[in-house]
């Protein structure tokens, strides 16, 4: 293969991929990005809002410039809580022209590794060589489908992930399995599209506490609630606090790390939903045991009851399995060592393949419960950068790194011996 045409290839165009290549481009690391602008974004349905704050919001860009609220200044209505989801892809659209306006939008069929580098084969059939690879693409192709609905036709089962308008399913009686934000935003979105809606879960919906503001701010229920939430609000009090620490999550035992994540993922719904769902139906049911078609309805069987519908859509959420990418080549893919189909991750999120790194949902089960949502991708935008300075290839003489202390330790003169001595133990620990 030739020589590297970049240093890193980011696979993504999305809020990870987008505050990762910011990050890379301020440090002087030649990078590009690949694919569709918030393209996962686009295909949720329309009239979605986000249950995040605006602080919870930001892509992450090294100066701070480009935050959501830096957006919404510039807007000619100044947006307000809960976000609309065309509000944040907008956003997303405004930082990409600001921070990363050369975003290519081919497609990356197949990653294959060349000796210390990898082989990047496009879309358009265009190939091309980097040395280190970082994969964002978020929850794409992640859906988790429970097994009793796995071979039945889509016409009568379909993923919440997979609808952008909620209107074809008008006057249809659906179920809509689910608990969380998503299974009762859809459940509210069809209810306005005409639909007749039953949200079937195994328990009360976990209502979360509204983002809205507060119309008795001096209430001090309120007022504690805010004293002790997060800026990202990710998790219950008190473990909201430790999952703003991700590099100390993933030292924690795996069997630990795994009830912590869980702990802080359980899912919920803000709260700002019910008025949506006031014509919504709940079953609260024990485990679907079989789901069969029959004379154009779909019954789905509990181990206390059944009931037939004319669809059933899935809001089961997503599980991280990175063969479901079917980015990289077979034996590639070999050598990413996994557990249940997710990644394990050391320092600067990188795999067990020198030079792979993955991002985002992939990155949850190695780094916390943060990484599933915006407010993570400055964090790991940060701790990326950091590691590509400290572990860039020996000789390269273009593209010198800028000296920025927020990425890597500056040697000062007069101070040589110390200089050094902080450098090791900053390399050391980015290989720990």
């Amino acid at each position: 293969m030739s020589k590297p045409e970049f240093e890193i290839a980011v696979i993504g165009a999305g809020p990870y991929g987008l505050s990762i290549a910011a990050h890379m481009a301020d440090a002087n690391i030649s990078t590009r990005v690949f694919g569709d602008t918030m393209s996962f974004w686009r295909n949720m349905p329309k009239g979605m809002k986000l249950r995040s704050s605006l602080s919870s919001t930001n892509l992450a860009d090294p100066k701070g410039d480009l935050s959501f609220e830096a957006f919404a200044a510039r807007q000619p209505v100044v947006p307000t809580l809960p976000i609309p989801l065309e509000t944040f892809i907008n956003y997303g659209e405004w930082f990409k022209e600001n921070a990363v306006p050369d975003v290519d939008n081919r497609r990356i069929k197949r990653i294959e590794s060349i000796g210390r580098g990898f082989d990047l084969r496009l879309s358009d059939g265009d190939r091309m060589s980097v040395q280190r690879v970082i994969v964002a693409v978020g929850l794409a192709k992640q859906e988790f489908r429970p097994a009793a609905f796995s071979d039945l036709p889509p016409e009568y089962v379909s993923h919440a992930g997979e609808y952008v308008d909620m209107s074809v399913l008008r006057g249809k009686h659906v179920a809509v399995i689910g608990r969380g934000q998503a299974a009762c935003e859809h459940a509210a979105l069809l209810s306005s599209s005409g639909a007749d809606v039953e949200l079937v879960s195994r328990g009360d919906v976990h209502w979360l506490g509204s983002e809205m503001p507060s119309e008795e701010p001096e209430d001090l229920i309120w007022r504690l609630h805010r004293l002790l939430a997060t800026k990202s609000g990710v998790g219950p009090f008190p473990l909201n606090w430790l999952a703003e620490f991700p590099e100390t999550i993933r030292w924690m035992p795996r069997g630990v790390r795994e009830a912590f994540n869980a702990r802080c993922l359980r899912p919920g719904a803000t709260s700002w939903l019910k008025p949506g769902l006031a014509n919504v139906k709940m079953r609260m049911a024990g485990n679907i045991t079989a789901a069969r078609v029959h004379q154009s309805k779909i019954y789905l069987q509990f181990e206390d009851g059944s009931a037939a519908y004319d669809h059933v859509l899935l809001a089961t959420g997503y599980q991280s399995d990175i063969s479901k990418l079917d980015l990289l080549a077979p034996e590639l893919l070999q050598k990413v060592r996994c557990v249940d189909g997710s990644p394990e991750l050391s320092a600067g999120f990188q795999s067990s393949v020198p030079g792979l790194h993955f991002v985002g949902s992939s990155s949850v089960m190695s780094y916390g419960p943060l990484m599933r949502f915006v407010a993570g991708s400055g964090y790991t935008a940060r701790e990326l950068t950091r590691y590509a300075i400290l572990h860039r290839t020996a000789g390269r003489k273009h593209h010198k790194p800028k000296e920025d202390l927020r990425y890597t330790h500056i040697e000062r003169p007069g101070n040589a011996a110390k200089s050094q001595a902080s450098r090791r133990r900053i390399v050391d620990d980015a290989r720990a």
